[in-house]
């Protein structure tokens, strides 16, 4: 079977003789016209012999006029869609719901392993004067960056087994949701490939978009990947000192402060206020250390004026933290508690720093989303109101829980797990 480009190629050229010999030379931008209008046409009756899913064929003809209104080539488009097919695996992953929640101390254990930090070591080492550079660059602290790459892809050891166009397609065409979200990635990933910045095969990335070594959606990297070597493209799949410069990029645009930690690790004195452990109130880490929290190794802070907030990831069962500014902006990079405590938590491994502390009451497991949907009815039926019962812990539910916790004469820390559950279901 002769390829999509091909057959788009000669008829393309067909249309071009026939026209040559039938329009005038004024009318020239009329005839420009009529190609770019055949050329649609071209590519929605040539994708027929493409696509064995009838929808995705639908999808990718009626995406073309949206690719083009953007600047995408029709040579780039037929190559890359020639033969496409949807992402299997993208469909499957994109529709699984999975109920199960992992703790955070196996999360931990698994994210911040000696073999992870050991390799970071390595790479500290290997990687050393372009680190310094990038670190002088930015502003951004070497062993943040290494640890996010370390997250990220085990620091390229596994970036996806997924072609980004062909994933975002999938999603473009099936997502259920966020249609508008996936097609612009979707373009921004077709514009990526076209200015050649990466050769579409190998635009590897995860199932829903995230490419390269440190994992960018094609919109991330459009507003902050560098080019760190200076050859014209920003590659974060071949090229490491692009990737790194990239994502130290993305962190000092979102504002971290050089040459400051994350957070600490503290232990709380007896009968402390639970109610400062909202995860929201912010104090000096001053005022934290006369209201009695204190560093887990027993130093002062040595910034007394910097601004912490107090997060009990697990609850007053488990370790607490003191979070500055830099852990915030870890998770814009990845908007979960757990990650953004394993990125600051490898790169202090890295340079040198000891495992946490803290032990973590492994009995008090989290809730999975059925599991909590139950403890909100329960709460709103035991007149502690948190509003409707979606199986997300917010402020309404953490409030209801502390509320809860202040009437049985618990530790009000708002945490919600089995425990909690099991006390709930039998309590009248």
């Amino acid at each position: 079977m002769r390829s999509f480009a091909w057959q788009t190629s000669n008829v393309i050229k067909t249309l071009s003789r026939f026209m040559a010999s039938r329009t005038k030379p004024n009318r020239s931008a009329g005839k420009h016209r009529l190609t770019r209008l055949f050329l649609a046409g071209v590519l929605s009756v040539s994708a027929n012999t493409a696509f064995a899913d009838a929808g995705f064929d639908k999808f990718v003809r009626g995406f073309w006029p949206k690719a083009q209104a953007v600047g995408i080539s029709a040579n780039t488009y037929n190559a890359v869609f020639t033969g496409m097919e949807p992402d299997n695996d993208t469909l499957r992953l994109m529709s699984k719901q999975s109920e199960f929640v992992k703790p955070i101390w196996d999360y931990l254990d698994s994210a911040v392993s000696d073999t992870r930090v050991e390799k970071g070591r390595e790479l500290l080492q290997e990687y050393g004067p372009v680190l310094r550079q990038i670190e002088a660059r930015y502003g951004v602290d070497r062993e943040a960056v290494l640890a996010i790459w370390g997250m990220e892809t085990n620091y390229g050891g596994f970036m996806g087994r997924h072609n980004v166009i062909q994933a975002l397609a999938t999603l473009a065409y099936a997502a259920p949701r966020r249609k508008s979200f996936w097609q612009r990635e979707l373009l921004t990933a077709l514009a990526i490939v076209q200015a050649g910045h990466v050769r579409f095969k190998d635009m590897e990335g995860s199932w829903a978009g995230a490419m390269g070594h440190t994992q960018f959606m094609p919109s991330s990297w459009k507003a902050y990947a560098a080019d760190y070597n200076g050859d014209g493209r920003r590659d974060i799949w071949t090229s490491i000192p692009d990737a790194l410069a990239s994502t130290a990029n993305y962190l000092k645009k979102h504002g971290w402060q050089t040459g400051k930690t994350w957070g600490y690790e503290v232990r709380l004195p007896a009968g402390f206020d639970y109610n400062l452990a909202d995860g929201e109130k912010t104090k000096t880490l001053g005022a934290w250390s006369k209201a009695g929290v204190k560093r887990i190794n027993g130093k002062g802070f040595p910034r007394p004026s910097d601004k912490g907030i107090l997060v009990l990831p697990a609850g007053a069962s488990g370790p607490a933290f003191l979070m500055l500014r830099n852990f915030y902006v870890i998770k814009r990079y990845n908007n979960a508690t757990a990650y953004a405590l394993a990125v600051g938590h490898l790169a202090d491994r890295i340079i040198g720093g000891g495992p946490l502390a803290g032990d973590w009451s492994r009995e008090h497991m989290p809730l999975n989303r059925t599991e909590t949907a139950e403890l909100q009815k329960l709460l709103n039926s035991r007149g502690f109101s948190v509003g409707t019962a979606d199986g997300k812990v917010g402020p309404a539910t953490r409030r209801g829980i502390r509320a809860y916790q202040r009437s049985r004469g618990m530790i009000p820390d708002g945490y919600a797990s089995v425990v909690l559950l099991a006390r709930l279901k039998v309590d009248s």
